[in-house]
């Protein structure tokens, strides 16, 4: 097992699909300068270079196939020896399992895990009254961010963004992810780590000012 990096105070940010992880995401590290970690980003990157990595990678995902976790690490492990990284990382969207975050503690020092909660039913709500508009790639919400007028013939929905789909990733995130928050939890127990769990209810600004006022004392 690699040995933990010497960079500290990384931040682990997770919730529900549709919680609005990403928007909060770029705002935390805006707020902290540390830079967003994104697996899926890294995949992407891994591929495109042809790295070792990368194309054990590519093998898999070109079957339809899950990556292994122990590609996942071996990417973040690499990602974390770059300079940038030497203050710290934000986690956005990893770990999703027990399994993760167990090996990601093994080379990554987490000081603060946050939990953005918002209720089944809302994210139902959200995810499936969005409308996407197809020229310019604009999302609006049928309820919280109405079209223009002048568009809303063109606009469409994608095609995950219907309450079956949700119910199942929802499904899947209660089963595999939020199980996180108790492990997380006992783990705070016995060490420096700071879980807090966040309303994600509100406004993006208001759940922004909620994240904001837990980071001053980071």
């Amino acid at each position: 097992m690699s040995a933990i990096s010497s960079q500290a105070s990384s931040i682990i940010l997770f919730g529900p699909p549709g919680a609005g992880k990403g928007t909060q995401a770029v705002r935390i590290s805006q707020t902290t300068g540390k830079p967003q970690i994104s697996t899926g980003d890294m995949l992407r990157e891994a591929v495109r270079a042809g790295t070792d990595l990368g194309n054990e990678a590519k093998g898999y995902m070109d079957r339809g196939l899950l990556v292994p976790d122990s590609i996942i690490i071996g990417l973040i492990s690499e990602r974390l020896k770059r300079s940038d990284a030497s203050g710290g990382v934000l986690f956005d969207g990893f770990p999703r399992t027990i399994a993760q975050a167990e090996e990601l503690s093994s080379i990554a020092e987490v000081s603060m895990v946050i939990m953005i909660q918002v209720p089944d039913e809302d994210i139902v709500e959200r995810i499936v009254g969005r409308r996407m508009d197809p020229e310019t790639g604009d999302i609006y919400h049928i309820k919280f961010r109405p079209a223009p007028s002048e568009i809303l013939p063109r606009l469409i929905q994608r095609k995950d963004d219907n309450e079956e789909t949700v119910r199942s990733r929802l499904n899947a995130y209660h089963q595999q992810t939020k199980p996180l928050s108790d492990w997380y939890h006992k783990l705070s127990e016995k060490t420096n780590l700071r879980v807090i769990s966040v309303d994600g209810r509100g406004s993006i600004d208001e759940v922004a000012e909620s994240i904001n006022l837990e980071l001053e004392v980071f």
